[in-house]
């Protein structure tokens, strides 16, 4: 058995067991994200099936791949296979993140994520913004999500760059002291019973396709969910929304918009199939290619001083043409004001 004793003495032995204890380097990160980097050269396929099977424990005990190391935590890597020198040559370079950052100390850095983009690698993903940001910041001792946004969702990202602001985040977000604002635009009629907002509090329940694809279902059992939606505009057919998240549940806005029948426009795993491919043709009008949802505001307290703080990020080019769009139909080619955040 190799004793590592703490992460920076390189990677671990491929044909041992390896014991790692956990540093403040490494503490508040995924376990699988904390293996994907110590692990050099193992596909990621391997590394979510020695999770899966059990053969990584932490402190002795079983662990899924969501869970946070915490400082002084003891990991139990198995023997794994290294990738041949043609199998590692395969896998491309992780490429250097340049995103549109909002506001950056000592503490945080909050970027404006693009769609398209995911928060980190795995689940077929090669890498995502936390990969890129280590590559572009090799002299960071410290950086590690925050919290998470969908793929096909825009807007605003927090990573932290010390242990103890990661911590004292995540706080806040389970004491529900953050307050996350989004804006999607959905395709139905909103409810004239409803007035400017409507609360929906139906539970949530995770669950796995055939295919393995992870999915999300309102369900009696699951677990306690909360979003209130404020109506901004309407237009025949299509509502434009801000979403309050009371609660921060995966696909959350996306399956309680669902349910309320006025899926996202764009929404490949929720939406309406049919209008997402009609929207995304090249003369469709109007015409959108991506999910309409976009985090737009998020205030906060600073995990060091306390001091409120506020970050926006305005609605990117191809929400706002499809706004304008709605609008031109509607009263002709004179399109009002879209929301800037």
């Amino acid at each position: 058995m190799k004793e590592l004793g703490k992460i920076s003495q390189k990677s671990v032995a491929s044909d041992q067991v390896s014991l790692i204890e956990i540093d403040d380097s490494a503490a508040g990160q995924r376990i699988d994200n904390f293996l994907l980097r110590v692990c050099k050269g193992v596909p990621k396929s391997h590394i979510y099936r020695i999770l899966r099977s059990g053969e990584v424990r932490v402190n002795k005990g079983r662990i899924d791949a969501q869970y946070r190391l915490e400082l002084g935590d003891l990991v139990r890597v198995p023997p794994i296979r290294v990738a041949q020198p043609n199998e590692a040559a395969a896998q491309a370079p992780v490429p250097s993140g340049l995103f549109q950052i909002i506001f950056e100390d000592d503490h945080l850095l909050v970027i404006d994520k693009p769609a398209g983009v995911a928060v980190h690698g795995g689940s077929g993903v090669a890498f995502g913004v936390i990969e890129q940001m280590r590559e572009a910041r090799p002299q960071a001792k410290f950086l590690e999500l925050v919290h998470r946004l969908d793929r096909e969702t825009s807007g605003i990202l927090m990573l932290a760059k010390k242990r103890n602001a990661l911590v004292n985040l995540h706080e806040q977000i389970r004491e529900n002291k953050m307050d996350k604002r989004y804006y999607a635009c959905v395709h139905g009629e909103w409810a004239s019973d409803w007035g400017r907002r409507r609360a929906v509090k139906e539970p949530l329940h995770k669950y796995l396709t055939a295919d393995g694809e992870r999915r999300v279902r309102v369900q009696a059992d699951g677990l306690a969910s909360h979003t209130v939606f404020n109506l901004i505009d309407c237009w025949p057919e299509y509502a434009l929304l801000e979403a309050e998240l009371k609660t921060g549940r995966t696909h959350q806005i996306r399956v309680h918009l669902q349910h309320l029948e006025l899926p996202i426009v764009g929404d490949a795993k929720y939406g309406d199939f049919a209008l997402n491919k009609a929207l995304a043709r090249s003369n469709a009008k109007p015409g959108l290619k991506r999910m309409f949802l976009h985090a737009y505001r998020l205030k906060l307290a600073h995990p060091a001083t306390g001091a409120t703080l506020q970050f926006e990020a305005p609605l990117p080019a191809d929400c706002r043409s499809f706004i304008a769009q709605l609008n031109e139909l509607r009263n002709g080619s004179n399109p009002e004001t879209t929301p800037h955040g």
